[in-house]
C-alpha cells in the first residue's frame, strides 16, 4: 500500500510540475524563448493570495482570482519590459541572461517587501479527503484537486490552441513568425497573450504548491521552476501532452527516488534520468525533429 500511496504522492507533485512547465512550453514553442523567471512569478502570486487573505480581509476566491490577474499582467509587462526589446537579438544568450536577472529582481523584490523568513500559507482549498481499501490510502483533498486541475487546465489549453482563431495565430508564430506575419498575424499580441496565459497558470501553480506544501519564501518558486523546465524539456519542450506527461513523470522520480533511494539524492535522480532521456531521444517524449 505504501507504493499506492507513494505514488499518488507522486502524481500530485508532477501535477504541479506539468501546470509550471506548460507555461515554459507554451512561451518556448511560440516565441523561442526560455522565460526562468517562470518559477518566481509563481512565487509572486502566492504572496498576493496570502497578502490578499491575511491583510486585505479578501475571500479566498477573491484572492485566487486578484493572483490570477496579476500574474497575467505581470507577466505581459516582463514581456514587453525585458523580452520584447531582445526579440531581434542575434543571440539567444542576451535573452536567457536577461530572464536570469528578472529572476533575481523578482526574489529582491520580495525579500524588500516581505522579508526573508518563511511564512505559513493559509488554506485556501478545503476539500475533504478521501479513503480507500478500508482507510489504508488516505488521498487528500488537495492531491485530487491538483491532479484535476492539471487536467482540466491541459485540456483547456489544447482546446484553446487547436479551435480558436488566437490559438491558430499561436501555432502559426510558432512555426514561421515573418510568414505568420505576413498573413494578417500580429505577431507582437500573439507572444505577448501567451506570457499572458503562461503567468495566469503560474498564479494557479502556485497556490497549488503552497496548499501542498504550506510554507512561503522568496525562493519558493525558484527549484520548481527550474524542475518544471526540466520536465518540459523531459517531455518535449513546444509540447503540451508532452509537458504534462513529463512533468507527472518528473514527479512520480522525485517521490519514489526519497522513498526507495535517497532525500538527499532525488534532485540528482531527476536531472539524471532527463540527461539520459535527452541522450535516448534529444527532442523529448514528444518534441519534433
Amino acid at each position: 500500500m505504501s507504493f499506492l500511496s507513494y505514488l499518488k504522492d507522486g502524481i500530485s507533485l508532477g501535477s504541479i510540475y506539468a501546470i509550471i512547465a506548460l507555461g515554459y512550453t507554451m512561451v518556448y514553442g511560440i516565441a523561442k524563448m526560455l522565460n526562468f523567471a517562470h518559477g518566481d512569478v509563481i512565487m509572486v502570486g502566492a504572496y498576493v493570495i496570502l497578502t490578499a487573505v491575511t491583510r486585505g480581509g479578501m475571500s479566498p476566491v477573491l484572492a485566487v482570482a486578484l493572483s490570477v490577474i496579476f500574474c497575467t499582467v505581470l507577466g505581459m509587462v516582463i514581456e514587453k519590459v525585458a523580452y520584447s526589446p531582445l526579440r531581434k537579438a542575434s543571440s539567444n544568450l542576451a535573452v536567457l541572461i536577461t530572464a536570469i536577472g528578472v529572476s533575481y529582481l523578482l526574489q529582491n523584490l520580495a525579500l524588500l517587501i516581505f522579508g526573508a523568513d518563511a511564512k505559513s500559507f493559509v488554506t485556501v482549498i478545503d476539500v475533504p479527503s478521501v479513503s480507500l481499501f478500508d482507510g489504508q490510502l488516505v488521498i487528500k483533498g488537495i492531491t485530487i484537486v491538483t491532479i484535476l486541475s492539471c487536467i482540466v487546465i491541459m485540456a483547456g489549453l489544447m482546446l484553446f490552441v487547436q479551435k480558436t482563431k488566437p490559438g491558430r495565430a499561436m501555432q502559426a508564430v510558432s512555426e514561421d513568425r515573418d510568414a505568420a506575419q505576413l498573413m494578417g498575424v500580429n505577431v507582437n499580441a500573439t507572444i505577448s497573450m501567451t506570457f499572458a496565459i503562461g503567468s495566469g497558470l503560474a498564479a494557479i501553480a502556485g497556490l497549488l504548491l503552497c496548499q501542498t506544501y504550506p510554507t512561503l519564501t522568496p525562493y519558493t518558486g525558484a527549484m520548481p521552476g527550474i524542475k518544471a523546465f526540466v520536465a518540459a524539456v523531459f517531455g518535449g519542450i513546444g509540447s503540451i501532452p508532452g509537458a504534462m506527461v513529463g512533468g507527472i513523470l518528473l514527479g512520480v522520480i522525485e517521490i519514489f527516488g526519497k522513498a526507495y533511494i535517497s532525500s538527499q539524492v532525488a534532485d540528482a535522480i531527476c536531472f539524471a534520468v532527463l540527461i539520459v532521456v535527452l541522450l535516448v531521444k534529444p527532442t523529448g517524449l514528444f518534441g519534433k525533429n
